[in-house]
């Protein structure tokens, strides 16, 4: 029996800079073939370039593509403005953040306080020292899910 592929989306808008910074470190973890697919979701088709850029496997665009993506991801990466509606000047719909938020994967968000919302911690870092941690995140839920089946 073999183990199912794992998939992981990150979502992002815009320029897809911070996608793609997540996916560049995830692709540096996760060598192609090693049962995890990188799943590159843009709210435009420039973000969705600029993460299939940094390595993703797959990628697609625009509302339906993260609605129906949302559903199937294991884990899914990004800003933390893609669980907020009408966020990334608009890009971000409201069927996008509810899709995100209401999946079952688990979500690791990059803290960024430009969506109108902040987070309450004491600790405030650099964006690749939050992208360097998401990574280490995701490398722990995968142990998990691995010890689990």
């Amino acid at each position: 029996m073999s183990k199912k592929e794992i998939l992981i989306s990150v979502v992002d808008g815009q320029g897809g800079g911070i996608g793609k910074s997540l996916i560049i470190k995830l692709r540096e973890n996760f060598l192609k073939g090693n049962g995890v697919t990188l799943c590159a979701l843009g709210t435009n088709s420039i973000a969705t370039n600029c993460m299939m850029k940094g390595g993703a496997d797959i990628g697609a665009t625009g509302q339906n593509a993260i609605v129906q993506t949302a559903k199937q991801s294991d884990i899914i990466l990004g800003p933390l403005a893609i669980i907020s509606a009408n966020s990334m000047l608009g890009e971000l719909t409201p069927a996008m953040a509810f899709a995100i938020s209401s999946s079952s994967a688990q979500k690791i968000l990059v803290p960024l306080n430009r969506c109108r919302i902040m987070i309450a911690s004491e600790v405030s870092s650099t964006t690749d020292s939050y992208i360097n941690h998401c990574v280490m995140l995701v490398k722990q839920y995968i142990k998990e899910l691995s010890i689990e089946k």
